[in-house]
């Protein structure tokens, strides 16, 4: 009668172990996955020594600079938002705002 509870013990304890060890394989897999998705994703730098000396240029030839007609502007978004979607919507974005002192209108 004693072996039973000892017997049913050792069950729990083997399952346990067992489990854990599924769940830190499925833990690894999930990091693995995580990370293949962010390292697929461009990664695009602000290169702001570029932007700047867009801006200055611009600046210097007075072009005034289009509202954006795009699909990805949001209402309270930055130009920093932008850089998800294009280095190019970005410096444009930049400029806007250097140039009028606000973000792109909402509509």
């Amino acid at each position: 009668m004693r072996i039973l509870p000892l017997l049913t013990t050792m069950m729990i304890f083997s399952f346990s172990l067992s489990s854990y060890a599924t769940e830190e394989e499925d833990l690894a897999e999930m990091q693995k996955q995580m990370n293949a998705e962010v390292m697929s994703k461009p990664f695009l730098a602000e290169q702001t020594e570029k932007v700047n000396a867009y801006i200055k240029e611009a600046m210097k030839k007075n072009i005034k600079p289009k509202v954006y007609k795009g699909n990805h502007w949001r209402r309270g978004y930055t130009c920093r938002d932008m850089l998800r979607w294009s280095w190019t919507e970005y410096r444009n974005c930049r400029y806007y705002y250097t140039y009028h002192g606000s973000y792109y209108p909402y509509y």
